[in-house]
């Protein structure tokens, strides 16, 4: 953390402190015999040279911010208007325009330049930006300064007014005039260091502030020197508030590029008022006690301070009805999308809700960054908004939005959300892109309590979202069934991982010609400890619903590697070609996901080229972040493989933009070539279809010899299934591995 250099003397503070030093020793020999009073004015140009200079060498600071040097400008600017007074005020004396400890109105609209300019400076650093309210508030604290000065200079002073004015209205005022003035700068560098300087440094604030109040002070004590006419105020005060300008610019110029501490935040209302008021009250009471011939300057000042503070807790008050209801707002909204929230959903939910979920959100988050995303929940609130005119939208959290629904009876519903799914589906302009998107939607409908309509509707959304993209899926009691289970099973498959009851099966992929295992798939498999062997098709399921089929994949990932990297160092390189794996959607969209692969093949000792990642067509038919992670995988050397092709959006145009290196033919297509009709006829046309993209075609299910024989004769040349070998532990396939080892070695291949 970066702090404030260390304070050194320089020589522009030591020529200052000698010259305010020889000020105020003039000023003491003035108290003590008459002196001459032109000398005494010699100190102002020089002390004022110096002030300026201190401000001009702060702006130049190395790494000040631009705020904090347009600051110092005006200061400096504002002390370049003082020392003019100071200069004009000496000549008004010399030539006896004015009478002593007075100045004339144009020397006071000098200074009064001079302190506009600095007050003007300090209003533009972007810390002390205002709204119009706060604008209004810090006038009226203002004002109460102001008029709180006037009132005490006037009581302590009224003895001495009449002597020290001489009938010179105009000279009196003007004096009066410059010590509101600079009481009223005093409170706004004070302000502005305890309630936040920005760019400017807190203590140098203060040190300004100082400086104004001993400008200030030096002119409400001119009254009291009205019996040495030749002794001025301005002399010995602006040499000595020059100094400590001085040394409030050493100290920006020191703080230069230090981060400035945060703000002082106060917990309760300002004392400020309060006490102007009680002091007043306080003076007023005094003067009454002891009849003194200014009470009624303090009681009109008392008056103007009450209804001052009046106004200002006018404002205050506002304020926090205006504040109230901001968090009443607050407490039901979305910050982001202006949308109801949970909370406000649930006081007009009736009979009907759906919950609506983007479909891979998270992807377009990974790809396009943060701001694209929020902006394309925004483009969706208002869409369904649109949508859904004159109902409630509510965003939940996240890519979640829920909408009240008028409908009574479940075909109605279905029929609305079917109409905002499609809807949903037009382009949405987000971040200067434009995404099309689509929603997985559960609906509920029934006379029942809010939360519990809101728990029906995320059950059916889930089933839409694992049925596939862009589905509106009616809640149905069997689901809760189904759900509770999912939910038990994916706790116990947590623990098994952890508890190592996870198994990795292997089953032989073949060659059709000779029989040859050329590769092994692998294949994840639970051995429970109560319940024995459980199926994929119940756990995995479940693993993909709640997001641990991300590290059951990298497991499993890591064993396929070691193990086919351990048979090919016993058997040698022509026991096994490949080993292949299969990769969930859910994994692809895993933000570097090919860059983890890598490390898995580099820890196994493993070759890129005899690894195959096996993708369902869903995985990657919308492309997005999924496909990305492919194409990095495929460039490393890894084959792709698009598995069970046929089932999923069967789109021919995903093989070209798809980068792929096998296509596996589903087991739905070989059940039946053996017979004419028309899955041999779709198990023909993806063989011509993969040998004229140059694409390794495999067959799978192949349970019989006809079915091999009917395959070989299309042209396939690879097939995996029960006919060659059922998925089982790596130890039962070292002998199979062995033995086409051995096989390869007397044939030479």
């Amino acid at each position: 953390m970066e702090t404030v250099a260390p304070w050194r003397l320089t020589r522009l503070l030591a020529a200052s402190m000698l010259l305010a030093v020889a000020a105020e020793i003039w000023f003491a020999v003035g108290l003590a015999r008459p002196t001459p009073a032109m000398p005494s004015w010699i100190a102002v140009p020089f002390a004022v040279g110096f002030a300026v200079a201190a401000c001009l060498a702060t702006t130049t600071a190395p790494g000040i911010a631009p705020g904090a040097a347009r600051f110092w400008r005006h200061v400096a600017l504002g002390m370049v208007f003082i020392g003019l007074g100071g200069l004009s005020n000496a000549v008004d004396m010399y030539r006896g325009i004015v009478l002593p400890q007075h100045v004339g109105p144009l020397t006071a609209g000098i200074y009064l330049a001079g302190l506009a300019v600095m007050l003007w400076g300090l209003l533009r650093v972007p810390a002390s930006r205002r709204s119009r309210a706060e604008w209004l508030r810090f006038g009226l604290d203002s004002a109460t300064v102001l008029v709180t000065v006037l009132t005490f200079a006037w009581h302590f002073l009224f003895r001495h007014w009449a002597v020290w004015s001489g009938g010179n209205a105009a000279g009196t005022r003007a004096v009066m005039a410059l010590v509101a003035c600079g009481g009223v700068c005093v409170f706004a560098f004070v302000k502005v260091a305890f309630t936040g300087t920005g760019p400017l440094d807190r203590w140098a604030m203060y040190l300004l502030a100082l400086a104004g109040g001993a400008g200030a002070t030096g002119g409400a004590l001119a009254p009291l020197l009205v019996d040495r006419p030749y002794l001025n105020g301005t002399p010995v005060v602006l040499p000595v508030t020059c100094l400590v300008l001085c040394f409030a610019a050493d100290r920006q110029r020191r703080a230069a590029g230090v981060v400035a501490p945060p703000p002082v935040r106060r917990t309760r209302p300002g004392l400020m008022p309060y006490v102007a008021v009680s002091a007043t009250c306080a003076l007023l009471l005094a003067d009454a006690r002891s009849d003194g011939d200014d009470i009624v300057g303090v009681a009109i000042g008392t008056v103007v301070l009450v209804l001052l503070v009046a106004a200002r807790q006018a404002i205050a008050l506002r304020e926090v009805v205006e504040y109230q209801e901001t968090l009443a707002w607050q407490a039901t909204h979305d910050a982001l999308t202006h949308l109801g929230n949970r909370r406000l959903l649930t006081q007009y939910i009736r009979s009907a809700v759906a919950l609506v979920d983007i479909d891979d959100f998270k992807a377009i988050n990974d790809d396009l960054g943060h701001t694209a995303g929020d902006a394309l929940l925004t483009a969706v609130a208002a869409r369904l908004c649109e949508l859904h005119d004159g109902g409630l939208v509510a965003r939940l959290g996240g890519d979640e939005y829920a909408l009240v629904l008028p409908a009574s009876d479940d075909v109605e519903a279905l029929r609305l959300v079917a109409a905002i799914a499609a809807g949903l589906r037009r382009p949405l302009r987000a971040a200067e892109h434009t995404l099309v998107v689509e929603a997985s939607i559960g609906v509920a409908v029934g006379d029942l309590d809010p939360d519990e309509l809101l728990r029906r509707a995320d059950v059916a959304m889930y089933v839409a979202k694992e049925q596939g993209k862009g589905r509106q899926v009616l809640y149905d009691p069997a689901m809760d069934q189904r759900s509770a289970e999912q939910s038990r099973i994916a706790a116990e498959l947590r623990i098994a991982l952890d508890a190592g009851q996870l198994r990795v099966y292997y089953q032989p992929i073949v060659r059709l010609d000779d029989g040859r295992t050329v590769g092994v798939e692998a294949l994840v498999r639970w051995m429970h400890p109560e319940r024995g062997m459980i199926r994929p098709d119940l756990f995995i399921p479940a693993a993909e619903r709640t997001g641990l089929i991300v590290p059951v994949g990298q497991w499993v990932l890591a064993q396929a590697c070691r193990q086919a990297a351990e048979w090919r160092r016993e058997f040698g390189p022509s026991a096994l070609q490949y080993v292949s794996v299969n990769v969930s959607p859910r994994q692809l969209r895993e933000t570097g996901f090919a860059a983890s692969l890598r490390d898995e093949l580099r820890t196994a000792g493993l070759a890129p080229a005899q690894l195959l990642v096996e993708v369902t067509e869903t995985a990657v038919f919308d492309g997005g972040s999924a496909l990305d992670e492919l194409r990095e995988i495929q460039r490393y050397g890894v084959q792709v493989a698009l598995d069970d092709f046929g089932t999923g959006h069967s789109s021919l145009g995903l093989l070209r933009t798809c980068p792929v290196d096998v296509l596996k033919v589903d087991k739905s297509f070989v059940d039946n070539v053996t017979a004419a009709g028309e899955h041999s006829v779709i198990a023909e046309a993806l063989i011509g279809i993969s040998n004229g993209l140059r694409l390794r075609a495999v067959a799978e299910g192949v349970e019989t010899a006809e079915q091999a024989e009917a395959l070989r004769r299309l042209g396939y040349r690879y097939a995996q299934g029960y006919h060659y070998g059922r998925p089982a532990p790596a130890s039962d396939l070292a002998p199979r591995l062995a033995y086409w080892s051995d096989y390869a070695e007397q044939r030479g291949a």
